[in-house]
């Protein structure tokens, strides 16, 4: 069956083209996944850069990882001033496919909202595949929200307003922890942000297959990600819903949802799918599709109508999940 792409937004296409020349310049395939992730670690400024001139302070801790697994590696990023009252805070899940990508591709987005608004956050660095196959990921990040939780009154925060959030692969281990967390009568989440989340092995959707070779993550990096991800297992029902939140058959019961995502980008239908079963069984979720959006378009065309409307959206929906003025 042929499949014509959605359009871009012209006004997106120059942050399209930037983001392919700096992020995609080697196809990621099962061969060259390492040496894309040499390529990513080249791309982010390390925490010191990001946090210069910033009113925040940051410090890297290793915390105890699931049972029987490595420690978890950590950044913790705190505003300046000292809150007379517990802050809320976020754990900040990375991008990368589950394959590619470190921590500090989420502390961006904690440094912001702890100056903007006093947010402590927890940015998390997890296992990768194929080293370690899926739900590793999921483990590790799960396991620093329960440190976030233990160490509550260390951190100053909330534990009754902690937000998992992620974008990409992020977004997909963000529901995955949300996931676990109802499953195994966890700490209580006060939301789940899935910024155009990887939810689903199977990538079979209309939109996985109209930007087969075009744009930015596109089909076929996805399918390289999910071999590795998944293995052997792909495609059967033996895959985790912690691996591929897609996979869970009850959405039921979870913490609130934002999802996000462009209308031009692979993982489109997934994340509509899944907001569309979270209503299904009576739970909250709020979901933006962005016309002529590509994958990640609000980072890499900051500047664009669409993007500043996404920014707002997303800015509005935090601020409300967390109680923040």
């Amino acid at each position: 069956m042929t499949v014509t792409p959605v359009p871009y937004d012209p006004e997106l296409e120059p942050g399209l083209q930037a983001f392919l020349d700096l992020v995609e310049i080697i196809p990621l395939r099962a061969d060259t996944i390492h040496a894309n992730r040499d390529h990513f670690a080249t791309i982010i400024p390390p925490i010191q850069a990001q946090a210069e001139g910033r009113a925040v302070t940051w410090e890297d801790r290793t915390i105890p990882g699931p049972a029987g697994a490595p420690d978890v590696e950590i950044t913790i990023v705190r505003p300046d001033a000292a809150a007379s009252v517990p802050a809320p805070a976020v754990l900040s899940i990375h991008g990368g496919g589950m394959v590619l990508g470190t921590r500090l591709f989420g502390t961006p987005e904690v440094i912001d909202l702890a100056e903007r608004y006093g947010v402590v956050g927890v940015a998390v660095e997890y296992r990768l595949a194929p080293e370690h196959p899926g739900p590793a990921q999921a483990e590790d990040c799960y396991a620093a929200l329960e440190w976030m939780v233990a160490h509550a009154e260390e951190l100053g925060i909330d534990p009754g307003r902690i937000l998992v959030s992620g974008a990409s692969a992020g977004g997909g281990l963000s529901a995955a922890v949300a996931l676990m967390s109802r499953d195994r009568s966890g700490p209580p989440l006060a939301g789940q942000l899935l910024n155009c989340p990887m939810l689903d092995d199977r990538n079979e959707t209309v939109s996985a297959r109209q930007y087969d070779g075009i744009g930015a993550w596109d089909r076929n990096n996805n399918d390289t990600a999910w071999d590795a991800i998944a293995g052997a297992d792909r495609f059967t029902n033996r895959v985790s819903p912690y691996t591929a939140p897609a996979r869970a058959t009850d959405l039921s019961g979870l913490a609130p949802a934002y999802i996000e995502v462009g209308a031009a980008e692979t993982f489109r239908d997934e994340a509509v799918a899944y907001a569309t079963r979270i209503w299904a069984t009576g739970g909250p979720a709020e979901l933006h599709v962005w016309a002529g959006a590509y994958h990640g378009f609000s980072g890499f065309s900051p500047d664009a109508i669409v993007s500043q409307a996404a920014n707002a959206a997303r800015d509005s929906w935090v601020r409300r999940i967390l109680g923040l003025s």
